[in-house]
């Protein structure tokens, strides 16, 4: 005897099955070595350069400076933003802007710099790099 009843509830559950492996994709980045680049705003001033770069979510302990003479690295890592859910019932992403992952950005400057004076504040997200100007020789 042909049960439409029983067959409309084995399609549902195995919709509820492929509808849950759609939703539950983890997401990464294409090789695993792609890089986003936190926005930054550098300025010249008298005596120094600053640069301020946006790294809300970074831990501050992940954050790494390095100083040429007329060049600033800076990289580091962010983790993905993720909400508190159930890791069992599947999750709908409706939007996913922020990058996470590795950083990397590189800021060329028009004069050395200082490396052994540079002064760097991490605040609220922010971080705050004075990279003051070499004096001439």
């Amino acid at each position: 005897m042909n049960d439409p009843f029983g067959q409309l509830e084995r399609l549902e559950r195995e919709l509820g099955a492929i509808a849950f492996q759609v939703t539950s994709v983890q997401f990464a980045r294409l090789g695993g070595t792609d890089r986003w680049r936190p926005q930054v705003n550098a300025y010249r001033c008298a005596d120094c350069f600053i640069v301020c770069a946006e790294l809300a979510g970074v831990d501050k302990s992940t954050v790494k400076l390095i100083a040429e003479s007329r060049r600033l690295i800076l990289s580091g890592s962010r983790p993905p933003p993720e909400p508190a859910c159930d890791p069992s019932q599947p999750i709908q992403v409706l939007e996913m802007e922020i990058d996470y992952g590795p950083f990397a950005r590189v800021i060329d400057f028009p004069a050395d710099i200082d490396t052994t004076a540079i002064k760097a504040e991490y605040q609220e997200g922010v971080l705050w790099v004075r990279l003051p100007l070499r004096s001439p020789s």
